[in-house]
């Protein structure tokens, strides 16, 4: 019975370990239960808006398994993650599998949800917003890597207007460190005829504070760009729930 959709069938309850071997699990289509108190009921009633975020979980995974329907593993999902869908993202797919009844292929779906929430709120950035403030760059690169388990580096190309010509990931990495590629860079900023540049990287501690690493890739991306006659305008740290600027600062190299 295992494996069917959301609208087939869950434990009725679950035997006691004593019982185990003499009662077999009993199943009753998710149909004959209040229709009111199902998320697909519901939504089909009233809209997706009236769901509880674990309620729209279970939309997505559609099954449980032997001893856990599929509406308690998704409020177990998102207790187990402070009931807060940012604490989620944070998660590694290695987090994610040590959560009772959650396999590989949902853990998949998760991230797949999480991904498109980032690239909506991507899509979401105004065609070529103008870059006035270091604060203009966070409120870009926040929603696509502000909570990001392990370190992204992207890079932003602007036109002689200040304005957000592209922004791409240069490289991912660990939880602490992350290779950096400055020919890529380059290779990006004259194909686009860049004027100027801005580097951006998280930090999945929430430590603003930049280490040595950062100081020299701030260095080396400076120097190569001044081959080319770009200006790096910036370097910044983004964590969740804030942001350093070397240019705020006055940290950038000259």
């Amino acid at each position: 019975m295992i494996g069917k959709d959301i609208d087939s069938c869950f434990p009725d309850e679950i035997p006691s370990k004593g019982e185990e071997d003499k009662i077999l699990y009993h199943y009753i289509p998710i149909k004959e239960m209040n229709k009111e108190d199902t998320p697909r009921e519901k939504a089909e009633k009233f809209g997706c808006g009236v769901l509880t975020v674990s309620e729209l979980w279970a939309l997505v995974l559609r099954t449980g398994t032997v001893g856990m329907p599929i509406t308690r593993l998704c409020r177990e999902l998102m207790q187990a993650n402070d009931n807060r869908l940012t604490t989620l993202e944070r998660r590694t797919r290695k987090e994610l599998l040590k959560i009772k009844g959650l396999g590989k292929l949902k853990v998949i779906q998760i991230e797949a949800v999480m991904e498109l929430i980032r690239r909506y709120n991507m899509e979401g950035v105004a065609e070529k917003p103008i870059i006035r403030s270091s604060q203009d760059i966070y409120n870009i690169m926040n929603p696509v890597i502000g909570n990001k388990p392990h370190e992204e580096i992207w890079a932003l190309i602007l036109n002689r207007r200040n304005q957000l010509v592209k922004q791409f990931q240069i490289s991912k990495g660990g939880t602490s460190t992350t290779v950096f590629d400055v020919k890529m860079v380059l290779k990006e900023a004259i194909l686009e005829n860049a004027s100027g540049l801005i580097l951006c990287h998280n930090h999945p501690s929430g430590n603003l504070m930049p280490s040595t690493n950062d100081d020299a890739i701030t260095r080396q991306c400076f120097k190569a760009c001044q081959t080319i006659d770009v200006r790096m305008l910036d370097h910044v740290i983004i964590t969740a729930n804030g942001f350093h600027s070397y240019n705020d600062q006055g940290n950038m190299p000259v």
